[in-house]
């Protein structure tokens, strides 16, 4: 893609391409695909390419996605008329159109013929770095809050790199989060010595122990009443905030677990406090929300 007489948003724009779907597409296969928020058949088409790249992955596959409304430029480059568009991109060029190839039965076949004629090396399993849009793909199903997709993406990451920790752990947390509790308890109780230790898969095991107790509807709403009808009563708002974590209600329970924080940290040994701690290590230090929240925490123990 030429770059000559490009403004800075444009110069942007390819750098950006080059380095998530040129370089990549350089000993890969890629499958680009040009989407949207607002459009349907995109969102229906996703969970398809997801699945077939993570199978494909050992066979030199991975996936890009282009939103057309943030990266207007390539898609107008591409010339992109409707979506969902997908091509097979290989070295820096367009070698196939997917668009058509709805159905994973027809998608794989079409991979498989382009792989008989590309020269795309397959190994016995994905290099490590080639796990990396994979892993993405699978922290961001699961950041949207679909654990079911994401249970799905991580499972043939294991299969590729049982030894992956990242992937254990998206596993293990994917599994909670779509309420598959047993199944994940069993995986992380299956790990090696050697992974369970991980700080990932530690990561897991508070994810696990957070959700383990999730209440039903009533329950939580039951808990909820009593918590705003009891303002000051600590105990009564303990129980709203775990149950609100364990039913994925986060931000309820940062709001609840803060105020009992502001009203009295030290009650029952800083028991506040350290559940809004433990909820951090479940969605990860690094995570935009937890940083938000622990500034918060900040002001109320520090002013």
């Amino acid at each position: 893609m030429a770059s000559l007489g490009l403004n800075i948003e444009e110069q942007k724009a390819v750098d950006r391409f080059r380095q998530s779907v040129v370089e990549p597409s350089m000993t890969n296969l890629v499958i680009l695909d040009f989407w949207a928020e607002w459009c349907g058949p995109c969102k229906a088409l996703t969970p398809l390419l997801e699945k077939v790249a993570a199978e494909y992955a050992d066979k030199g596959v991975i996936l890009a996605k282009i939103n057309v409304d943030e990266e207007r430029f390539i898609a107008d480059q591409f010339q992109i008329r409707s979506i969902p568009t997908v091509y097979a991109m290989f070295q820096g060029q367009p070698v196939a159109d997917l668009t058509a190839a709805r159905g994973e039965s027809q998608l794989k076949a079409m991979l498989d013929q382009l792989l008989a004629k590309l020269p795309i090396e397959a190994g016995g399993g994905a290099p490590q770095q080639d796990l990396a849009p994979l892993l993405a793909m699978g922290e961001d199903v699961l950041g949207q809050g679909d654990g079911e997709r994401a249970a799905t993406i991580f499972s043939q990451i294991v299969e590729i790199a049982p030894d992956n920790a990242q992937a254990a752990s998206g596993l293990i947390r994917a599994l909670a989060a779509a309420d598959r509790i047993d199944e994940a308890q069993a995986i992380l109780d299956a790990l090696p010595p050697e992974l369970a230790a991980d700080a990932m898969v530690e990561r897991a095991r508070a994810a696990l122990a957070l959700v383990r107790d999730r209440p039903d509807d009533s329950e939580l709403a039951a808990l909820r009443a009593a918590a705003a009808e009891r303002p000051a009563d600590l105990d009564a708002q303990f129980a709203f905030a775990s149950a609100a974590i364990a039913a994925g209600e986060r931000d309820a329970a940062a709001d609840t677990l803060l105020r009992m924080i502001a009203a009295d940290r030290e009650w029952n040994e800083g028991a506040a406090r350290a559940k809004l701690l433990q909820l951090f290590e479940a969605i990860g230090l690094e995570d935009p929300w937890v940083a938000a929240t622990r500034r918060r925490l900040s002001t109320v123990l520090f002013g």
